[in-house]
């Protein structure tokens, strides 16, 4: 049986080195996690600052009453970058984070390289900058395991110590990438499946808190999704927001699908060249059709919330038909089916950057679909805001199979505590579906992200 760290000796259970005999290993610990935390939430700033900077250089002087032609060009020539940086500077390949945590920590390689304290973050600004269609949550926390880790080589961690370091920041770029510190620690426990004692645990909320807050302060104290304006829900309403839940549990299913094929359609590429030039291509052009896709879409799901369905239509084909009744719930079915497209091309093609931002991104526009369809040609008059917000969490629970953390981080991005229980039945309606439809088809029940 797997002792409990307050049972450990001294020496045991904490430090080899000198640097912090003495102390007693819980105080140790808890001050490791706080710096971990601390210098993984600056790193999640200057990620989300870096990107912005990059995507404003390029887009400042789009016209959003029309087509944009260099989105067919800015997107491959992030992914190609990318590729560039990984081959010829890293010498590796560090796309895909999130998994390669999962197999480090399978095979108890807790030992991560120092130059994955920062290549993530650079690798992640080239391909997001310029228009990859993903977020940036998987390389942060590819970058705080890496800065936990390398914490712990510093001070002689044991090995059991070291996952622990490892998984503190994980959770911390999580928590500081999203501004959610309960999601950012349900990630190591829900998507990494890190068993951890009570003593780890609280080292994990300390370092997730103090990661988010951080990047809340360094921000100047703003969120990234702002949602002001949510009705308030009806009992009545909750028997359509488990519907919705069922219409993203099929969509999820979908969803995962597509990644999955596309996954294996870009690993059997095995020309470097070819695949980033291929994947980028596609991506060019799914952007230039629905500009929407561009980026992370944080800007876009706050118009969605704030019931702008002009934003739909701008910058692209379609923003002389933004008046039309049909055309944003047209663009948005649109989007709906090719976003997994662009998600996996922007992942799975070269390019570094997450898993889970996207699913959010889906579920909003899925979310406004959903209601919009009901409200136009059922008679409904359900509040498309919510429901898009629901929308994010039921997509995420179904997608990446983990419905405390899709729960947790939805709600803690725009802080609407007040949405817990429909938030939490659409997340959950989906993630059984999810669970049923997989059973069905016989497909293996893998870690959550693994699609």
């Amino acid at each position: 049986m797997q002792k409990r760290f307050s049972d450990m000796s001294h020496k045991e259970a904490l430090f080899l080195g000198r640097k912090l005999r003495g102390i007693p290993p819980y105080v140790a610990l808890m001050f490791l996690a706080f710096i971990t935390g601390l210098l993984t939430g600056a790193c999640a700033f200057l990620l989300k600052a870096s990107v912005k900077w990059v995507s404003t250089l390029f887009t400042s002087h789009f016209n959003a009453a029309g087509a944009n032609w260099a989105l067919l060009v800015m997107p491959v020539v992030g992914i190609v970058l990318t590729g560039i940086y990984q081959r010829y500077f890293l010498h590796k390949e560090i796309y895909h984070g999130t998994e390669r945590l999962n197999d480090a920590i399978a095979q108890r390689k807790y030992r991560l390289a120092g130059d994955l304290t920062y290549a993530p973050m650079v690798a992640s600004t080239f391909t997001l900058g310029f228009g990859g269609s993903a977020g940036s949550e998987g390389p942060i926390a590819y970058t705080g395991a890496a800065i936990g880790s390398n914490i712990g080589k510093v001070f002689r961690a044991t090995p059991e110590m070291m996952k622990i370091m490892l998984a503190c920041g994980a959770s911390a770029g999580i928590a500081g990438i999203f501004k959610a510190p309960v999601g950012g620690v349900l990630f190591s426990m829900e998507v990494l499946s890190i068993g951890l004692s009570a003593h780890a645990c609280i080292a994990l909320f300390l370092a997730a808190l103090t990661a988010s807050s951080t990047a809340f302060i360094l921000s100047g104290c703003t969120t990234d999704l702002v949602f002001d304006n949510a009705a308030r829900l009806s009992l009545e309403q909750l028997l359509w927001v488990a519907l919705l839940g069922i219409f993203c549990g099929f969509y999820s299913f979908y969803y995962s699908a597509v990644m999955t094929r596309l996954k294996r359609l870009f690993s059997s590429i095995n020309n470097p060249w070819l695949k980033n030039l291929f994947s980028g291509s596609v991506l060019s052009v799914l952007v230039f059709v629905f500009p929407p896709l561009f980026g992370e879409g944080y800007g876009f799901m706050g118009d969605i919330l704030a019931g702008d369905t002009k934003a739909f239509a701008a910058y692209g084909l379609f923003v002389g038909y933004a008046s039309e009744l049909y055309v944003p719930l047209a663009i948005a079915a649109g989007i709906i089916v090719v976003k997994a497209f662009a998600c996996a091309s922007t992942n799975s093609g070269g390019g570094v950057a997450g898993d889970f931002a996207p699913t959010l991104m889906a579920g909003c526009v899925a979310g406004f679909f959903f209601s919009t369809f009901l409200n136009l040609f059922c008679g409904q008059s359900l509040p498309v805001g919510d429901f898009a917000f629901f929308g994010m969490a039921a997509v995420m629970a179904g997608a990446i199979r983990a419905p405390f953390m899709a729960i947790f981080i939805t709600i803690e991005m725009v802080q609407a505590y007040t949405l817990l229980l429909p938030v939490a039945v659409a997340a959950a309606v989906s993630y059984l579906l999810v669970l049923i439809l997989r059973r069905l088809f016989r497909l293996p029940l893998t870690f959550p992200g693994s699609y």
